[in-house]
């Protein structure tokens, strides 16, 4: 019994292991903004399925398979639009898809709803199943929802509910006795914090490069105007020093 015990423990341990090597890659290749984040979104993710619904953190595990389906949908995004919103061909380095920023009253509005349907699924499941931490739980679970959503739309903001999450998140996991995992969330936070500047950066350059474009544009295109003019006119004079009488006439 004890050996089939073992057994089982370490079998779990190498899976939080994996688990951990694999979601670690993805937080640091989404701040990068490499696309090969998603691949190891879907391997991190099929593996926690498991592990949280070991340990009865139900709704965690539910979570990994809206994650898992993020994965492909999040892949096929960054893989389709390029930064000027062309379809990329092969990239297998990364995808340059336009980060940007939500409106203020969208967020709010969507802190809004996420609060009060997280308070709904904390009673369900307070009330309905073993789920330890019921209230927490549904609350990290639903904000992480939406917040992997903004991840998929490059989102800017979507760094700063993550900030949020992962340390309620670190409490959570300590509290279960998945040490590793919650090593796994600091690294999170911190990262996190990286990704939101590293992002914010991106889309400072992005706007200053639009910027210079437009302002280039303007100029360039009244120039070739005058070039257009200059070269009628100077067909205009030699057709009236060829044809003097004809000139006349049109005068």
């Amino acid at each position: 019994m004890w050996q089939e015990t073992y057994q089982y423990f370490s079998q779990m341990a190498v899976l939080e292991i994996i688990a951990v090597i694999t979601a670690m890659a993805y937080v640091i290749l989404a701040a990068r903004e490499h696309i090969l984040c998603w691949p190891a979104a879907l391997i991190s993710t099929l593996l926690y399925t498991i592990i949280f619904y070991d340990v009865y953190l139900w709704m965690d595990s539910a979570l990994q398979v809206y994650y898992f389906a993020m994965a492909i949908y999040g892949f096929y995004c960054w893989r389709r639009v390029g930064a000027n919103g062309d379809a990329l061909a092969d990239n297998k380095e990364q995808t340059n898809s336009i980060i940007h920023q939500q409106p203020l009253i969208k967020h709010c509005k969507a802190l809004l709803v996420l609060a009060l349907t997280s308070i709904a699924v904390g009673y369900f499941m307070a009330n309905n199943t073993p789920t330890t931490f019921p209230y927490v739980d549904a609350a990290t679970t639903v904000f992480a929802v939406y917040a992997t959503y903004l991840v998929t739309q490059k989102v800017l903001e979507n760094w700063l509910y993550w900030i949020v999450i992962d340390l309620v998140s670190i409490y959570i996991y300590i509290e279960k006795g998945l040490t590793p995992t919650a090593m796994l969330f600091v690294v999170y936070v911190v990262v996190a914090v990286v990704g939101y500047f590293t992002w914010r950066e991106k889309l400072k350059q992005s706007v200053n490069s639009e910027n210079h474009n437009q302002q280039n544009h303007t100029p360039q295109s009244h120039s070739e105007n005058g070039a257009i003019e200059t070269s009628v006119r100077s067909d205009k004079s030699a057709f009236a020093n060829q044809n003097p009488k004809k000139a006349q006439l049109r005068g």
